[in-house]
């Protein structure tokens, strides 16, 4: 079971793992082994998700979520599968833990009246600047 919330933990069988060949450190090694780990879990037919949960995730990693509903974590920075296998799982539950996490609602707040003043001094004071810049002085005009 892998822990992403106190109240959410996925079982492992939900989720399965693809190898491919990796960039990186290793020499020689990089271009014999297949090191690069893809982690795949299915969001949509998760059944440890509820609806509310499988609609925030597919919100929130937009950019992870294939067209077929799949979430995809991959991990290329360790010489070896396992190590990158680790990787990738605690990845897959930073990133679910981060996308269930309730935004706080925004408290509306006023602009002070103190601060409304100043800016209308401000412009008013630009204004009076560029009118002594100009050849022709204003009440002339």
């Amino acid at each position: 079971m892998i822990t992403v919330t106190e109240e959410l933990a996925i079982p492992e069988n939900e989720l399965w793992f693809t190898a491919s060949g990796s960039g990186g450190p290793g020499g020689q090694h990089v271009n014999k082994t297949s090191s690069r780990i893809t982690l795949w879990f299915d969001v949509a037919g998760s059944p440890s998700l509820g609806p509310e949960q499988k609609e925030r995730i597919q919100q929130r990693l937009p950019t992870r979520i294939n067209k077929n509903g799949l979430l995809h974590i991959s991990a290329q920075r360790h010489r070896s599968q396992t190590a990158n296998r680790e990787q990738t799982i605690e990845r897959f539950a930073q990133l679910l833990a981060d996308a269930l996490e309730e935004s706080p609602t925004r408290k509306k707040t006023r602009i002070p009246r103190r601060a409304k003043k100043r800016r209308l001094e401000n412009k008013k004071h630009q204004g009076r600047k560029k009118q002594l810049r100009t050849k022709i002085p204003f009440d002339e005009q």
